[in-house]
């Protein structure tokens, strides 16, 4: 078992130097389309930005909510019963 785990050790220290290849060299292939170098920004409509708005205010609103039941259930009950 020891001489199996040293041979894989062996192996891929050396064949894992021998193919590892430059990102670079990725698109070699004729043909392959590169990706274009430009970012096209695209605008929030309002009403997206509202949706994302209510939907944060909700998310934020449902942790609070968490919170405070966590919180009354650990300090309710040590409460109650001193």
């Amino acid at each position: 078992m020891r001489k199996l785990t040293f041979a894989f050790a062996v192996l891929a220290s050396l064949g894992g130097a021998a193919l590892v290849q430059p990102a670079s060299a990725a698109p070699a292939m004729p043909g392959a389309v590169a990706a274009p170098d430009a970012v096209t920004h695209v605008r929030m409509t309002p009403m997206e930005r509202r949706m994302m708005h209510r939907r944060m205010e909700h998310r934020m609103m449902h942790r609070r909510m968490e919170r405070r039941m966590m919180h009354r259930r650990m300090h309710g009950r040590s409460m109650r019963h001193m």
